[in-house]
This record gives C-alpha cells, sequence and structure tokens, in this order.
C-alpha cells in the first residue's frame, strides 16, 4: 500500500479548497439532509496521511455518503476552522439527517469504520 500516491479508485470524496466552497457544501448537506463527513486535514499531519486510503476505501463502502476533505492551510478557512473548533487533525464531522451526529479525533480506524456503520 502506497500512502503518498495512493489511488483509491472512483469514490466519492469532495475537496473543498475554499471558504465560499465549503459554506455551500455544508448548507446543501444541512438543507437536504444528505448523509456526509467532513474530513479536516493537513498535507505535513502524518496520521492524516496514514488514515487517507481508509477513507478511500469507506468512501467506496458507502457510496451514499459523500465526503468533504477540507485542508485546514488553505488560505480563507481559518474563521470557518475556528466556528467549528477545529483544533487538531486528522478531525471527521459526521452529518445524518442535517445534524451533526458525531465527531472523530485523530486517526482512529476502528473508531472511524464504527461510526460509519453505525450512522450509516
Amino acid at each position: 500500500m502506497i500512502y503518498g500516491g495512493y489511488d483509491p479508485g472512483p469514490s466519492n470524496v469532495v475537496i473543498i479548497k475554499s471558504e465560499e466552497g465549503f459554506k455551500s457544501e455544508f448548507s446543501k448537506v444541512k438543507d437536504g439532509s444528505l448523509p456526509a463527513i467532513f474530513y479536516f486535514t493537513a498535507v505535513w499531519c502524518g496520521p492524516c496521511r496514514l488514515i487517507s486510503p481508509i477513507i478511500g476505501q469507506l468512501s467506496q463502502k458507502y457510496p451514499h455518503v459523500t465526503t468533504y476533505k477540507i485542508d485546514i492551510d488553505e488560505e480563507d478557512l481559518g474563521k470557518t476552522l475556528s466556528e467549528l473548533n477545529i483544533t487538531s487533525v486528522p478531525t471527521f464531522h459526521f452529518f445524518q439527517n442535517g445534524k451533526r451526529a458525531a465527531e472523530v479525533v485523530g486517526a482512529d480506524v476502528e473508531r472511524l469504520k464504527s461510526t460509519m456503520e453505525k450512522l450509516y
């Protein structure tokens, strides 16, 4: 398994690169009650690189759940990150029926998998 260039194949991981993009997708999830995961990450984060292939696999296993990948180092995301109280990466926010149903902080593969099984 190659972590740096790992390609999980087709998946529904959407990369968000701006505050405007985040707000647009976030309102879709909340208003449409769409099942989703917001995955906060950083390029320099070792645990994030370790968990990235797992996210790819889970997005294939749960194709009806959209995973939004947000790099915390993007220029204009600071305000959003502080509003959401994102203080460490990786952090995962799970949404079900338009509301945040769970949060997993850290690269805890088992907790991530069990949370997804429980919710989706």
